[in-house]
């Protein structure tokens, strides 16, 4: 049977990938399972797990009223809160702020137009980020000013459109590609976790 329940401490392995390649070797893409599934009972979430089967992110709602989500480590820590902007003239929005963060967003997230499905721009004033594809299909890549494909969304293989993968490029923080999954799926997905019509 199938292991459901991650292993929650850093095994050696985990330390050493944390640590990066040895020197000469090119560091090789971050795979991630993402299951829209909390693990908590009676909650709504994410439940993220690295190439080993360990628990990398998960994300536990217990109330809908909110338009917030914060995406956790393993240990609970928050990593990111991914918050909806209230009455937004630029249609809907979703800001991505630090931690618990509550004052400075550090990227937000809007529906694209086009062939872009989204458009992630970072508040600081870099260049944005372009997300094409089908966040509903779990097919989607996003692409730097460069047009580079730093992180993509693929489907797991007869498995339906709860678990999928994420797959992150060397040098790109894995927590923020993670993040913008969780925002993508308020956007995107239906039923949301937050869909709450009052905000």
């Amino acid at each position: 049977m199938a292991r459901v329940h991650p292993n929650v401490l850093p095994s050696p392995a985990a330390e050493r990938a944390a640590a990066g390649p040895p020197a000469g070797e090119e560091e090789e893409p971050t795979s991630l399972t993402v299951w829209r599934k909390s693990l908590l009972f009676n909650c709504r979430g994410f439940t993220v797990f690295d190439a080993k089967g360990d628990l990398a992110y998960r994300v536990d709602r217990y109330d809908d009223a909110e338009a917030e989500v914060v995406l956790m480590d393993p240990a609970g820590r928050p990593a990111f809160t991914v918050r909806r902007k209230r009455l937004s003239l630029s249609g809907e929005q979703w800001l991505i702020f630090a931690g618990e963060e509550a004052r400075r967003p550090v990227y937000a997230v809007k529906r694209g137009g086009g062939k872009s499905m989204a458009r992630v721009a970072p508040c600081a004033g870099a260049a944005p980020f372009e997300v094409e594809g089908s966040y509903a299909r779990r097919c989607c890549v996003v692409y730097d000013g460069e047009r580079r494909a730093v992180a993509e969304v693929q489907p797991k293989e007869a498995v339906g459109t709860d678990v999928f993968r994420l797959v992150v490029q060397p040098g790109v923080d894995v927590s923020l590609a993670m993040a913008v999954v969780v925002a993508l799926d308020q956007m995107f997905a239906r039923p949301s976790l937050l869909r709450s019509w009052s905000s």
